[in-house]
């Protein structure tokens, strides 16, 4: 242990799994320690066995849920886009040749009570359900700008500076009726507040064409891939790359404490009287909690079901989106499901959550609009976890520290937090 090191990383959830593999990729000494004897941290993946003694105290499963050992469990279920920031790192990375992915058959919006597929592009914005004749055709055209709009060709941009006009005015050029604004901006931008009406509405536009791109790669029914065996499968992919680069892993080592020099710089971890020096400590916010901030609050429903959720084209991987405005809520809530086609349940049973951000103290009615949709479980479990952010200033201590994951079922925030935090610690853009 008393080596030396640039980097020691605390934590093997996926963020601190995703940053010790980019580190040893760009030739830094990462040394890996987990308090757990098992990968994964909060983000990780549970069988039955282990599922039923984190929520229930015990381990006597019901036995019509089938072997424990076919369930992955996510504890954080999250998709990825086809074509996001987390795809582009494992292809970056080469990670993708230790995981198999398959596409997500379809993805969903809440509107007025019923459950719609969300439309992507012009042609399935003529088709939807969601919105009358002439909406459609007001849709069809917003789509058709979003599709064609590039940031190197002035044509495109209709006189539009989308540095400077907000998403708000953008949408009202096309005179998009409110609950058309409510799932572009929630199902397809994946917004999880109203505040990007009055942002500049590139960043808007840029992720309804992410989505579009992502829908387009693997023309499946949704813009989504989700890997095979479940999420838990990433950061022990990650874990195997920093491996490949020289970076060493030690699971099960009780107490890793921080140690700082005189003026508060981290200088090492102590775990079983032994020091490993460092440069710089990454860790997930249990491992500083005085240097992180609470900010919220998920609320999530676990749920194991013999169909799959009703109304989404017996789809066996699902994304549905409730937007906040739908139920009257600050925050949306979103249904993931997955089940034994990605090899995360037993034959024949799926697995859906219901997540978000808690607002009241009574979380199990919150999750209620959105369990409600899911029809008859053979299992539920209630949890919550609180949210935290860093307050320390990294420059000053050497600390880098994750941000709590959140209620969203899709990686786009969970990866903008980890190449924030790359571009911190090396210096260099990502």
């Amino acid at each position: 242990m008393d080596e030396q090191y640039d980097i020691i990383v605390l934590g093997t959830g996926l963020k601190e799994c995703i940053l010790s593999g980019l580190l040893s990729v760009h030739g830094l000494k990462v040394l890996h320690m987990d308090r757990n004897d098992y990968y994964g941290g909060e983000s990780t993946s549970l069988n039955l066995t282990q599922l039923w003694k984190r929520f229930k105290g015990n381990d006597t499963i019901a036995e019509h849920l089938g072997s424990s050992k076919e369930y992955n469990v996510d504890m954080i279920p999250k998709f990825m886009m086809a074509n996001g920031a987390l795809v582009r790192v494992l292809i970056h990375t080469n990670v993708t040749k230790y995981l198999n992915f398959k596409a997500v058959d379809g993805s969903f919006v809440y509107n007025k009570g019923k459950i719609y597929k969300v439309p992507a592009t012009d042609v399935e914005a003529l088709k939807s359900p969601l919105m009358g004749l002439f909406e459609k055709r007001r849709a069809r055209k917003f789509f058709i700008y979003v599709q064609d709009y590039e940031e190197s060709d002035p044509k495109s941009h209709e006189g539009l500076d989308l540095n400077k006009v907000t998403a708000r005015e953008l949408i009202m050029k096309y005179g998009l009726e409110d609950d058309t604004i409510d799932f572009i901006g929630h199902a397809l931008a994946l917004h999880i507040d109203d505040s990007y009406l009055d942002e500049p509405a590139m960043e808007f536009v840029q992720k309804m064409k992410l989505y579009a791109d992502s829908l387009a790669r693997f023309q499946g029914g949704s813009p989504y891939i989700y890997p095979v065996y479940g999420l838990g499968e990433l950061p022990q992919a990650f874990a195997r790359l920093s491996a490949v680069y020289g970076g060493t892993y030690m699971l099960n080592k009780p107490e890793c404490k921080v140690e700082f020099d005189s003026d508060g710089k981290a200088i090492g971890v102590t775990s079983e009287g032994e020091t490993a020096k460092c440069n710089k400590v990454v860790c997930d916010p249990s491992y500083l909690p005085d240097k992180v901030v609470k900010v919220g609050k998920v609320a999530r429903a676990v749920c194991i079901m013999s169909h799959p959720i009703p109304n989404t084209m017996d789809s066996h991987s699902a994304q549905v989106i409730l937007p906040q405005k739908q139920l009257g809520r600050k925050s949306d809530v979103y249904l993931f499901c997955c089940s034994y086609a990605h090899n995360v349940a037993a034959k024949g049973k799926y697995i859906a959550f219901v997540s978000t951000e808690a607002e009241t103290e009574n979380p199990e009615l919150e999750l209620k609009p959105g369990v409600d949709l899911l029809g008859p479980v053979d299992e539920i479990f209630y949890y919550t976890y609180d949210r935290f952010k860093p307050t320390n200033d990294s420059q000053l201590d050497n600390c880098f520290i994750s941000t709590s994951y959140d209620a969203t079922t899709h990686f786009e925030s969970t990866v903008k937090d980890v190449l924030a935090l790359y571009s911190k610690i090396t210096g260099k853009a990502h």
